[in-house]
């Protein structure tokens, strides 16, 4: 059967991105492996990933309402070729092989003959040497995975079934990011050289760490008198690594501490920062000797927050 990416969100069809998002940090928070230690859950989390990575995106969201789970088989220009008017003939991206056809899988439209919508710019597939089109997939990491880099098997869905690549994640990469794959896109026709793949790298939102560009933020929850009188506390990093960092005395919810070199790395230039967020956090219960601390305090303090400074 093959995967709903509503359903995976528990979203409705017409849902907006907010409530798209709203539903992939809950799950995510649920599912996600450092939290949840069921030998599932990692699977479940993928699959919450793959499905908020294509409804998030405006583009592929509206390529697998049309055309279902063969989205992915859809040149990602093909509005614009149906809009231009393109007649039949050829193949599909340039390459050769047998008529598609996709049917409307239940998400809307009719069954959709690939050819009979693209055609061919060049006469007929294999009538002359026509290089291979270069190819674009997403790439989705979460933000360790991107921090850390590595070596992974990627697997794809194209026109002609599954392929999967051995691709080397540098450290650091952004979102944005394209890495390439050379001579991994479409076959050119006759004896002219395949095209090239690039790999787009789509950074998934996290449950703790927000990136903006190589700088991450990350919240630090601290208690009042931490806040007041000044601390030394742990803070989480993308690296798995756990940092330091000196809380000054008189600190407020929102005061922002940076943490040079701390965010993602950079192998050209120099690494971004880490930049933790501090948010007060009070006791939820508190003790008896607690609350008569805290009545002594207000009692004793002319401290008011809301006073016009």
């Amino acid at each position: 059967m093959a995967t709903d990416f509503y359903k995976v969100l528990g979203v409705p069809r017409t849902a907006d991105r907010d409530e798209i998002q709203r539903a992939y940090r809950t799950l995510a928070r649920k599912y996600h492996p450092d939290v949840n230690k069921d030998p599932s859950a990692e699977d479940r989390f993928k699959e919450i990933n793959e499905a908020f990575s294509v409804l998030s995106d405006p583009e592929q969201r509206a390529k697998y309402d049309r055309f279902g789970e063969d989205f992915r088989k859809v040149p990602d220009d093909w509005e614009e070729r149906v809009g231009a008017g393109v007649g039949p003939g050829g193949g599909f991206r340039g390459g050769g092989g047998p008529r598609v056809r996709y049917a409307s899988s239940g998400f809307g439209g009719e069954g959709v003959d690939i050819e009979d919508l693209f055609g061919s710019f060049f006469g007929g597939a294999g009538r002359m040497r026509t290089p291979g089109a270069d190819q674009e997939a997403e790439l989705p990491l979460t933000v360790e995975e991107a921090y850390r880099g590595g070596r992974r098997t990627v697997t794809l869905t194209g026109p002609s079934g599954q392929r999967s690549y051995d691709v080397d994640v540098p450290p650091g990469v952004v979102d944005g990011q394209r890495i390439r794959l050379a001579g991994e896109g479409g076959r050119g026709s006759g004896d002219a050289p395949a095209g090239d793949l690039y790999l787009r790298v789509r950074i998934l939102p996290h449950p703790q760490f927000r990136l903006e560009g190589r700088d991450v933020y990350v919240q630090l929850p601290v208690t009042p008198w931490e806040a007041a009188l000044g601390a030394t506390v742990p803070v989480s990093t993308p690296s798995g690594a756990t940092a330091k960092v000196n809380v000054p005395a008189g600190s407020s919810s929102g005061r922002r501490l940076r943490l040079r070199g701390e965010g993602m790395p950079n192998p050209r230039g120099k690494n971004g920062d880490l930049y933790a967020e501090i948010r007060i956090m009070t006791p939820p219960r508190l003790t008896d000797r607690e609350r008569e601390l805290f009545e002594e305090l207000a009692a004793v303090s002319s401290f008011d927050p809301r006073r016009t400074r």
